[in-house]
């Protein structure tokens, strides 16, 4: 049973296909409604194709990705054409999400690159028709060997579908291609397949937020997934003054810091208190700066773990509406990290 949504994309791209399924006529100008009613047919077409490929995940799927999780070597991905092309992102999604992957052109495997595939591998293998000859040598080399085979195709008996140990079989819907030439629908569903593979596994590993950051350490990915131990400020550069500190001891720690405020600490060393340049001003008529730093200070500073998310320090730095935040180990702080720093650093 197809989605509301996509049999309203169905009907309107059933208004837009041209009667006679020919392409127009070159010297044909053309008017954004409709070439805006073509791109949305395309669409609606690849989505009908995504609606009938979740509802054929079966047993099949399951095994598949068992075999993934199981395997102790690496899911070599092959395919030529667009399929290779698809089989590429493939092997790079697996390899990000904690299942090692790479991808082997076919034609490459034939004249060395083999080589590349060993005994403790689990090769995929994506061919629409099944058919494609390229892919003979790979399947030959794997049957020897008896590494097995997943195959994504479209055709269950054909050769690839019978080499494979499972077979992730494809729906046959129309290409979103008018003349039903071009891959677009099923290398579509050949992609999404692959994603729903890597997921699995993902989830199936238990894949955490840390791991993920091991394999993206640069671009914005990457500075969402860094870590606060990575980007405070510690040591000699983290304002604190003892609790039997004077406001006047603050201020001048606070100053060296420059970071607009100073933790206060108990004889035990645990962070008790936050005094800040905020709290200075609003009380700078009524301070005596030889009273004690105690009187002052707010009593519960905000704290993170230095195995937080920079990305949950900047959601804490919106929420509470503060500049920083001491990161402490069993209330002992260890490090600070101010607002300026992750807006030098690109996380804002």
């Amino acid at each position: 049973m197809l989605s509301p949504i996509t049999r309203a994309c169905s009907r309107q791209a059933a208004q837009s296909r041209p009667s006679n399924g020919h392409s127009p006529h070159p010297d044909r100008s053309f008017g954004a409604d409709e070439l805006r009613r073509w791109g949305v047919q395309a669409i609606c077409d690849e989505a009908r194709g995504l609606e009938l490929l979740a509802q054929s995940i079966n047993e099949s799927f399951a095994a598949a990705a068992l075999t993934v999780l199981q395997c102790t070597g690496r899911t070599v991905v092959v395919g030529i054409g667009k399929s290779g092309h698809i089989g590429r992102k493939i092997a790079a999604t697996l390899a990000s999400t904690g299942s090692p992957a790479l991808f082997v052109h076919p034609a490459e495997a034939s004249h060395g690159d083999l080589g590349m595939i060993e005994r403790r591998d689990v090769v995929l293998a994506i061919s629409k028709s099944g058919e494609s000859p390229e892919l003979g040598d790979v399947l030959a080399y794997c049957r020897r060997f008896g590494i097995p085979v997943i195959a994504i195709t479209a055709v269950a008996d054909s050769s690839l579908g019978k080499a494979a140990r499972h077979v992730l079989l494809l729906p046959n819907p129309a290409e979103a291609c008018p003349m039903g030439l071009v891959p677009t629908t099923s290398t579509t569903m050949a992609l999404a397949l692959g994603d729903a593979l890597a997921i699995a596994c993902l989830k199936g590993r238990d894949f955490q937020p840390a791991q993920f950051r091991e394999f993206h350490p640069g671009g914005k990915l990457g500075q969402k997934l860094t870590r606060v131990r990575d980007v405070m400020h510690s040591g000699d550069l983290l304002p604190t003054v003892k609790t039997t500190a004077l406001v006047s001891d603050a201020v001048l720690e606070m100053s060296r810091g420059r970071l607009g405020c100073v933790g206060v600490v108990d004889q035990s060393g645990s962070l008790v208190g936050i005094f800040t340049d905020g709290d200075l001003r609003r009380h700078f008529s009524a301070v005596n700066i030889d009273k004690p730093i105690t009187e002052f200070m707010h009593t519960s500073p905000q704290r993170v773990s230095p195995d937080a998310l920079v990305a949950d320090v900047v959601h804490l730095f919106t929420e509470k509406r503060i500049p920083s935040v001491f990161v402490c180990v069993d209330e002992k702080p260890l490090g600070i990290v101010h607002v300026h720093d992750v807006l030098q650093k690109g996380f804002i």
